[in-house]
């Protein structure tokens, strides 16, 4: 048996599937990161790019990533700070620090025209947005089909307070409360956040959750400094080839200050960072014997907040939530139906085909890290073979 209560035979699975990664030409390198029993183990191979100066350099854990929707539980949590310090509450109305969002209009239809609406029933308050029950959200449909769609994608990222105004001129695409709807309710966190703190996004992060915990490559952009060590993105080439294309080059949209520090999704870090996070959660709330959230916060995060009802009608497809719930600006599982993360696990993937994990009953932080566009989506087989190799390998 190895360090944490893993087969060391086992393990060797794990290492054999991100090697078929890196030498099929999916991704030049992949890294699985596991904390268990207060041991850590990190499976990596190959590099940060394909070719150019990042093709010389190994991926390891102090490698830089972007985490795309592994932002929404930083921010979510540190949402949660500035309730335990009675700064914010859950239930109130955030009309006070967010104007543009009080007294909102709700369409009607939520397929038709954008003046066709009703009174909300009730304010928005910090429990919507991070349940994602704002009453608006990601809407997928077909270009110039569904009007909110449209309206919705012309807001554009000027900057956070620009954001909001956008958002607020808009009418809800249904109740407060009434069914939860993706991604925009994390960015409003964000901008909630800055206006509680009177500090930018980035800074607040840095001060409530990434110093506490030691996370010091994460954040909104990457100083010239440290872009040696940020890992290209990829996408998928629309070619009869479908060979990877870089999608974000180093010296790319992080590589200087952003206007728009997004909550849902736009932290760079290291699975070095993310899983002093992860486990700091998996802890209740300390790290290093710092206390930097209560246990009661990290259980209220990493409990499902949303009703059989509210399952039944939001999601991106029929069955969505047949399996997990929604906690605060993470997904919390529900219903084991395969070898991976246990009933009361708790996380969230990203954009780039990140992904993090922190499973209580085995008392098992786990956090995957590559960066090719599109592979977050924990319903792809890829998936699959991720969480069977490192459940399987359990061994105590």
């Amino acid at each position: 048996m190895s360090a944490g209560g893993f087969s060391a035979k086992r393990l060797v699975r794990v290492r054999d599937l991100l090697e078929r990664l890196v030498g099929s030409g999916f991704v030049p390198g992949v890294l699985v990161a596991l904390a268990r029993h207060g041991e850590v183990r990190v499976e990596a191979t190959g590099t940060l790019a394909f070719q150019g100066a990042g093709a010389g350099i190994p991926m390891a854990g102090d490698t830089i990533v972007r985490m795309g929707s592994m932002t929404k539980p930083i921010v979510a949590a540190c949402a949660m700070t500035l309730v335990e310090e009675c700064t914010l509450r859950l239930d109130d109305p955030v009309d006070d620090l967010l104007p543009e969002l009080a007294e909102m209009r709700v369409l009607a239809d939520p397929g038709g025209s954008l003046q066709d609406t009703v009174a909300a029933k009730r304010p928005v308050t910090l429990r919507d947005l991070l349940t994602f029950t704002l009453g608006t959200g990601t809407v997928i449909a077909k270009p110039s089909t569904v009007p909110i769609a449209e309206a919705l994608d012309s807001i554009g990222r000027p900057d956070l307070d620009g954001w909001v105004r956008g958002l607020g001129a808009l009418p809800l695409v249904h109740q407060p409360g009434e069914r939860w709807m993706y991604d925009t309710a994390a960015d409003a966190t964000g901008a909630l956040i800055a206006r509680a703190t009177g500090k930018p996004l980035g800074q607040a992060l840095r001060e409530r959750i990434c110093d506490p915990l030691g996370m010091r490559d994460t954040g909104f952009s990457v100083d010239s400094a440290r872009l040696g060590r940020l890992a290209t993105a990829y996408a998928r080439d629309d070619g009869p080839t479908g060979e990877a294309v870089v999608e974000d080059p180093p010296d790319g949209r992080f590589s200087g200050p952003v206007a728009f520090e997004g909550g849902g999704g736009g932290l760079v870090s290291t699975a070095d960072d993310y899983l002093a996070f992860a486990s700091a959660l998996l802890a209740g709330g300390t790290h290093h014997g710092q206390r930097f959230l209560s246990r009661s916060s990290v259980t209220l995060m990493a409990t499902d907040h949303l009703s059989p009802a509210q399952k039944v009608v939001s999601g991106f497809e029929p069955g969505y939530f047949d399996n997990f719930g929604w906690g605060f600006g993470m997904s919390v599982v529900t219903r084991r139906t395969h070898l991976g993360p246990s009933v009361g696990s708790y996380g969230w993937p990203g954009f780039y085909g990140t992904a993090w994990y922190n499973d209580p009953a085995e008392d098992m932080a786990t956090v995957v890290v590559m960066q090719r566009a599109h592979m977050g989506n924990q319903k792809l087989p890829l998936w699959s073979d991720f969480w069977t190799t490192i459940y399987q390998a359990i061994d105590d």
